[in-house]
């Protein structure tokens, strides 16, 4: 609690007043404590799939974007549902197709013949939480309308900047296998997405459990919020203070370096994946109640991180490259001797 005192060269003891904007910092144990609610909230809708929910919570307190990319049916929009609703906040789905306007997602303004004026009608880009269900079915002239809002936070709509709102996070889902009727994400949207992850076929334990669970209905109509969209930019505002040590980024310099040094690399990795790299880092550790980044921690995160980046010749695979090069480059010592 910050106390501040009054216009005065010395001012007596009872001339200072407490500062009510002034919240505490969130200490990481506390990050941890919510992040571990936001969680198990979600699972109680997503069986399994632990890797993947974590991973589409670090995006969110990592102030960035994720796309999820798997076939049909594997969960995608359910757990973009399931943590919309865990963080309270607004929420709204655009479904892309091919017929969809860049004005659909951003709005447009409309004529009030009562009034003689025209009134601008948001579009579903203004929430805080937004998911673009099979985003590459939209058009690329569509796609690039969220280009601003991912990457800036606003949109410019018939010459006017409005800005989006606070905290402001964007659910993308697709299926890579599938090519009819489809747009391929240019490689400058792809890099807006601070990670990607695969939701994966379940087990059979999982398959039973989801059976059993939706036997009677569905979950998610009784899910409700367990923090609010405040705690979501504290979390937020912790991952920013998670120190990054010299050395952690003296590795991930070296990892870029390395995967740029590959053959079959033809597009490597951009410097932003370098810095969205490190801030995944930072709110992965938070998971952890700790408040410094691991090498562990951009191991973990490098595939997810990067391989939707990069372009490759051939027929080499992006996630079996970056891979590789994480198992090969060594770590180098936190602790200078």
């Amino acid at each position: 609690m910050l106390l501040i005192p009054r216009s005065s060269p010395n001012p007596p003891l009872d001339s200072f007043v407490v500062a009510a904007s002034e919240q505490p910092a969130l200490q990481p144990r506390r990050a941890a404590d919510l992040l571990d609610r936001v969680e198990k909230n979600i699972h109680r809708v997503i069986v399994g799939k632990d890797r993947v929910v974590r991973l589409a919570l670090a995006a969110l307190v990592s102030g960035g974007h994720v796309l999820l990319q798997d076939l049909p049916g594997t969960g995608k929009t359910m757990l973009a549902r399931a943590l919309a609703t865990s963080v309270g906040g607004t929420f709204r789905r655009i479904q892309c197709t091919p017929d969809l306007l860049p004005s659909d997602i951003t709005g447009s303004s409309i004529f009030n013949q009562k009034d003689l004026t025209f009134q601008f009608v948001p579009g579903p880009i203004f929430a805080n939480i937004v998911l673009a269900d099979e985003v590459n079915r939209a058009t690329p002239r569509t796609q690039s309308a969220l280009l601003e809002a991912m990457g800036e936070g606003q949109v410019t709509v018939e010459g006017t900047t409005r800005s989006l709102d606070k905290p402001f996070f964007v659910v993308a889902t697709q299926n890579p296998t599938e090519f009819h009727g489809t747009y391929p994400l240019p490689e400058s949207q792809l890099d807006r997405f601070v990670l990607a992850a695969e939701m994966g076929p379940p087990t059979d334990a999982e398959a039973l459990e989801v059976l059993a669970r939706r036997e009677h209905g569905d979950p998610i109509a009784d899910l409700t919020a367990v923090i609010d969209v405040t705690e979501v930019s504290e979390l937020q505002e912790a991952c920013l203070r998670v120190v990054a040590a010299p050395a952690i980024r003296t590795y991930l310099v070296a990892l870029l370096q390395a995967i740029r040094a590959r053959q079959d690399v033809l597009l490597p990795a951009s410097m932003r994946s370098g810095v969205y790299l490190q801030r995944a880092a930072q709110a992965w550790a938070l998971f952890e109640g700790r408040d410094f980044v691991l090498p562990d921690d951009i191991k973990l995160l490098a595939t997810p991180v990067l391989a939707h980046r990069l372009g490759m010749r051939g027929r080499g695979k992006a996630v079996d490259t970056v891979s590789e090069v994480v198992a090969e480059l060594p770590i180098p010592p936190l602790r200078q001797h």
